[in-house]
């Protein structure tokens, strides 16, 4: 008789072997990175393909791309076929340029050193508290991106697709009815804000960004039908915000900053509201426990990237005491990427 305490099914894998695959989990996400900076997704939407078909179309040499494919096709991203050939998969479709849910960008962005460098010198945050970034590039994550165009642009097509993923989370589980004008504070291109006056015919918006970012907004609001009810406006929100609005949002804000520079920007937004105004912060919370929650794979993105963090709901009551608010209720939201929309009001 086997003894069922010894026995394990054929996919269980060992505690070392679980461990190895989790500390050379940067090969997987370099490789993905290369395939999707490639575009290697773009010339299979219409069929498999060779290997030489593919090196020919993206000039690259053929043995090394074949290795590169075969390595992300075993944890599924495209899949080999008979003869050398390669097709999408579902997880591969995801690096489609043209994709709604795409997620090209972001495996681009994950590869690129700006990123990849201060992930390196993780020790060094860990140690000290302060971001690899600013050490290894001489400045800020946004002082960088504002200076270099080509990062900023990955960047923004980052945002935009979550941001588009978060916009189709936020505008069903909030009511806005009572509201008539948001404030959308760091909005990137308007896709958050642009769900939200799509559903909310009645709403005007305005999207506040800084001015590398505010000039390329104004084509997305259009092809939404919302840029007649949208004011573009640049600045910085260290300094101040546009006034009279009934709700300001913050989405993927705070999480860049410190507890003291995110009660200034808190502030300018209750400067700035009317009287009965509200706050939104759409951002994820990170839960009590050993539960897998992704935030808290991604607050060490912050940690290496900027000052700030993700927070647990005590940290933002108390942030949001701080700036002359009181955190009213936390909205889930239906969103794969966890987030909640944290309402304030003025106190």
């Amino acid at each position: 008789m086997t003894d069922s305490s010894s026995s394990h099914s054929s996919h269980e894998v060992s505690p070392a072997v679980a461990l190895r695959q989790l500390s050379t989990g940067f090969w997987i996400s370099k490789a993905v990175a290369v395939a999707a900076e490639l575009g290697i997704a773009d010339h299979l939407q219409a069929g498999s393909r060779t290997v030489e078909e593919l090196a020919q179309a993206v000039d690259v040499h053929p043995g090394a791309l074949y290795r590169l494919l075969r390595a992300v096709a075993s944890v599924g991203v495209f899949a080999e076929e008979v003869q050398g050939r390669f097709a999408l998969t579902p997880l591969a479709a995801l690096l489609l340029t043209d994709s709604p849910q795409s997620w090209r960008a972001a495996a681009i962005m994950n590869g690129e050193p700006w990123v990849w460098q201060p992930w390196g010198d993780l020790l060094y945050s860990v140690k000290t508290g302060n971001p690899a970034f600013d050490r290894l590039f001489g400045l800020e994550f946004d002082a960088y991106l504002a200076q270099h165009r080509d990062a900023a642009d990955t960047f923004q097509a980052f945002m935009d697709v979550a941001t588009g993923e978060e916009a189709l989370a936020v505008a069903p589980v909030y009511d806005f009815s009572g509201l008539t004008s948001v404030v959308d504070v760091g909005g990137g291109r308007g896709a958050l804000l642009g769900a939200i006056l799509q559903a909310n015919p009645h709403l005007r918006g305005v999207l506040f960004e800084a001015p590398h970012v505010i000039a390329t907004a104004r084509a997305g609001l259009e092809a939404q039908g919302v840029a007649d009810r949208c004011e573009l406006v640049a600045g910085d929100f260290f300094e101040g915000l546009p006034a009279g609005g009934d709700a300001y949002i913050l989405k993927w804000i705070l999480v860049s900053w410190d507890d003291e520079r995110a009660v200034t920007i808190l502030q300018n937004c209750r400067r700035a509201m009317r009287a009965n105004g509200r706050l939104l912060v759409v951002e994820r919370i990170i839960p009590t426990g050993n539960e897998p929650f992704y935030g808290k794979l991604a607050d060490l993105n912050l940690l290496v990237l900027y000052r700030g963090r993700h927070r647990t709901e005590a940290e933002y009551r108390a942030l949001f005491a701080e700036a002359g608010f009181e955190l009213s209720r936390v909205i889930p939201t239906h969103s794969p990427t966890e987030f909640s929309v944290i309402e304030g009001i003025r106190v």
